[in-house]
């Protein structure tokens, strides 16, 4: 068996069976599927029994224990060669793994040295204009500076989980992801490289990313994020970058332009200039005006809402010193 791959999922039954039928679609067919329901209370299994017999598909449920616990589980009962980790959020086009498979075998790739890989990811013609959005306010390099998986990028490539693969004996040797319930698909990739691997970006390995359906879902995603930031400093000391503090930058300074406004309504112009670089871009790349307006409320979301949750996490972490679990037991260990 070529290739695992391996999908937590909770209360996403709507999702997975978009998923699965884009793996019926594969080119490629030498991979199996591993379902992981973690601790759902809308479970998936009557859409994994629907793809039973069209897939190697297996299906397995447990108690809520996070993403990434979830994935250790799945790769315990898995059999390929390497293990392919996706969200339940995403949707495949029919090329993928003949993708992955052409950039392993590729001569400027050599197989030996490629420990594990990520690939981008990208809006659906189908998604809503909300979801377009969003996916840009994620992808863009005026709102993350490309570090998602894009071309143009202000830090080195790290995979993320929904879209990720790994050698199986390198995720054994790692023993999987850690308990962390958020950032830690950036925690796996920071102990892939401090293990002596360099993850590798395989453009043409993409996938249709659907993320969250509304802002406030998308603010509560984006604010653990924030959150993760500074556990994942922690962590893995000297891995914060400049990059990482401009969200945190861009809410302070949002914050002090709006009150200066008060008194002097010119303070509004630079935020009025970026929405305008944020409308066009996004309504350049959507073809859509309307997807270029609603990417302004997302972009702010986006960056803002990480940047609330990096100072609550900077307070509660570096002033107060409580520990990772302590400082957020009521938001992820329960």
């Amino acid at each position: 068996m070529k290739y695992s791959i391996i999908v937590p999922v909770y209360n996403r039954p709507d999702e997975v069976d978009e998923l699965l039928e884009s793996l019926t679609l594969q080119t490629l067919k030498d991979f199996e599927v591993i379902i992981v329901e973690d601790g759902s209370i809308k479970p998936c299994k009557d859409v994994c029994d629907k793809y039973a017999s069209i897939l190697d598909l297996h299906y397995y449920a447990k108690e809520n224990s996070g993403p990434g616990q979830s994935r250790n589980y799945g790769a315990e009962r898995s059999n390929g060669e390497w293990l392919i980790i996706l969200d339940s959020d995403v949707v495949l086009p029919k090329g993928y793994l003949e993708a992955v498979e052409k950039s392993l075998t590729s001569h400027l790739l050599p197989l030996p040295s490629i420990a594990a890989w990520g690939g981008p990811d990208a809006a659906h013609p189908s998604f809503t204009p909300v979801q377009k959005a969003i996916s840009y306010s994620m992808t863009s390099f005026f709102t993350t500076g490309g570090i998602r998986g894009g071309k143009a990028k202000l830090d080195k490539f790290y995979p993320r989980s929904f879209n990720m693969g790994i050698r199986r004996d390198v995720y054994l040797q790692l023993e999987g992801f850690t308990k962390m319930r958020f950032g830690e698909d950036i925690d796996f990739s920071y102990r892939i490289v401090e293990a002596g691997y360099m993850p590798r970006l395989f453009p043409n390995a993409w996938v249709w990313h659907k993320r969250r359906t509304d802002f406030r879902k998308f603010f509560r995603q984006v604010y653990n994020s924030g959150i993760a930031r500074i556990n994942l400093e922690k962590r893995h000391p000297g891995t914060m970058k400049l990059v990482h503090l401009l969200p945190t930058v861009f809410t302070l300074g949002v914050i002090g332009l709006l009150l200066i406004a008060l008194f002097f309504p010119l303070a509004c112009v630079p935020i009025i200039l970026y929405s305008a670089i944020i409308c066009i871009d996004s309504s350049i790349k959507n073809k859509s005006l309307w997807v270029g307006l609603l990417s302004i409320p997302a972009a702010f979301v986006q960056l803002m809402g990480y940047g609330f949750g990096f100072i609550e996490s900077w307070w509660k972490r570096c002033i107060l010193k409580q520990d990772e679990f302590t400082a957020f037991e009521k938001n992820f260990y329960k």
